[in-house]
């Protein structure tokens, strides 16, 4: 028998006027890891990382990530509310990822202001492309620190079976992280 490694396509939609030499979904457009579109290129069932989703990505989605793809918008968190509208007008299946801690330099140990990079890893690790996942952070010189950060995280999202355990596995850490403050 022999094993195909499974990996899905990878979207960009650049929005934003921070700098692209410190884009982190652009490096992985020139490294060919990601393609840049524009809105009306994406699929029609491509999962589509939203902040603004009221849908948590889950293990479940796996099948929509391996057949139209995951896509995520470029974009500076001080535009992000700015970009709600575009969100709005996308295409696609809208998930929010689950509460994870950035690991990038910018926004080390925040609490969901991950960079694209870490976005895009994350879904995929959660979704089970795990191999992907490491490939695209490994670009990063800070991406080993996104998943030392939430390695139990990562591994429990990605083996819960429900959104309610997701939830459930997110509401955890929100105790944690409110007793420790």
């Amino acid at each position: 028998m022999r094993w195909v490694l499974v990996k899905a396509r990878i979207y960009v939609i650049r929005y934003g006027s921070d700098d692209p030499k410190k884009s982190t979904a652009l490096k992985l457009v020139r490294f060919g890891l990601a393609h840049r579109v524009s809105p009306k290129q994406l699929p029609k069932y491509v999962v589509v990382l939203d902040p603004f989703s009221n849908e948590v990505l889950t293990p479940n989605d796996r099948y929509y990530v391996i057949n139209y793809g995951l896509a995520v918008v470029d974009t500076s968190w001080n535009q992000i509310n700015e970009v709600k509208e575009l969100f709005r007008r996308l295409r696609g299946v809208h998930r929010i990822l689950p509460l994870l801690k950035a690991g990038n330099p910018i926004n080390y140990g925040v609490l969901s202001k991950l960079s694209s990079a870490e976005a895009l890893a994350a879904a995929l690790y959660i979704v089970g492309l795990k191999e992907q996942a490491k490939e695209i952070l490994n670009k990063f010189k800070w991406g080993h620190t996104f998943f030392e950060l939430n390695n139990e995280l990562l591994e429990r999202y990605s083996k819960a079976k429900s959104k309610e355990e997701v939830i459930e596995i997110q509401n955890e850490l929100l105790r944690k992280v409110r007793i420790s403050e």
